[in-house]
């Protein structure tokens, strides 16, 4: 894992893979299938990992945190960031910043908690969280009503974030009044756009936003490596044409399920056995499973191609 303080620019080097969490059919964390899906992504070049959401961190046990950290840690390569979430609730953030605090990451994603929450209270709670890490933290942030725009620069200016994932879902992305007053004020390399491919071409062409966040990507992370290198670049035909790949099997996600979508979608693969959800969720209905394993093999084919037509590309960039 990459120890080093997280430096400027440094999301802006590479996607962020958000990958589901392999655990065996008891629940407990099954190491071999989650380094099996780690090897996967990084030998694509990609070189941040986010456990969050796709992982279904928002059920997990505090008393399993320090097994995953230690996992992670040890399972991910020497160039790879690595960024585990906490929460959503208060208590179970200030429980896991103090495991958090024993060990050498450089910050935590605090998962989206909806309702029951001030903007005051908000800024007032990651401070503390923050403190209790010994470490700056991630938003994830999905909703306006969550905490001000000019409160969450006040948390960047003065240390308590270092990054912004951006999920607020608009009828037209470009269209987004939040997002242009929050960049008027941070800087466009510390926010990230969180809601996988469909929003992230005119995220990063109208915003600039650092990068965006992936599921599909963990199956094709060349693709999703080369998709990034071609936004940034400004070659539009070759990024429309990797877009297009995955937008399938991010419009199953995005109608059925994002979380349980990928994580059957990866088991289909056979890149790695996910087995079992965590409850409180479920695998997707079996009447689904069909297409989802289309939409994923049919992706790692596009996968194969695209690696044996550029073996050089999406190499590391950190």
């Amino acid at each position: 894992m990459n120890l080093s303080p997280i430096s400027d620019g440094e999301f802006a080097a590479s996607v962020m893979a958000v990958p589901p969490l392999a655990r065996r059919a008891d629940y407990t964390i099954d190491a071999a299938q989650n380094r099996a899906l780690i090897r996967h992504i990084e030998a694509g070049g990609v070189r941040t990992l986010l456990y969050g959401g796709n992982a279904n961190l928002y059920h997990m046990a505090v008393s399993e945190y320090r097994e995953l950290l230690d996992l992670l840690a040890d399972a991910a390569g020497e160039g790879t960031r690595v960024i585990p979430a906490i929460g959503p609730d208060y208590g179970k953030m200030q429980d896991q910043a103090r495991i958090l605090a024993q060990t050498r990451y450089r910050t935590a994603m605090v998962l989206p908690l909806g309702g029951l929450t001030t903007s005051e209270g908000v800024e007032a709670g990651l401070t503390r969280v923050a403190d209790i890490a010994g470490m700056p933290l991630t938003l994830y942030i999905k909703s306006e009503n969550y905490v001000e725009a000019d409160a969450l620069a006040r948390l960047i200016d003065r240390g308590t974030l270092i990054a912004v994932k951006y999920a607020i879902v608009r009828k037209n992305t470009a269209d987004d009044p939040y997002l242009r007053r929050l960049l008027q004020q941070v800087a466009a390399t510390r926010v990230v756009s969180g809601m996988g491919e469909r929003p992230a071409l005119v995220h990063l062409r109208e915003f600039g936003l650092a990068t965006w966040t992936t599921g599909s990507g963990c199956i094709a992370p060349r693709m999703v490596a080369a998709l990034l290198q071609a936004v940034k670049t400004g070659d539009r035909a070759t990024a429309q044409r990797l877009y297009d790949a995955f937008l399938p099997l991010e419009t199953l996600r995005e109608n059925l399920s994002l979380i349980r979508v990928l994580h059957d979608a990866v088991t289909f693969s056979k890149l790695a056995d996910m087995g079992p959800i965590l409850p409180l969720l479920s695998s997707t209905p079996p009447e689904h499973h069909a297409k989802i394993d289309h939409a994923a093999r049919a992706l790692l084919a596009l996968e194969h191609e695209f690696a044996h037509a550029n073996p050089h590309a999406s190499q590391p960039t950190l």
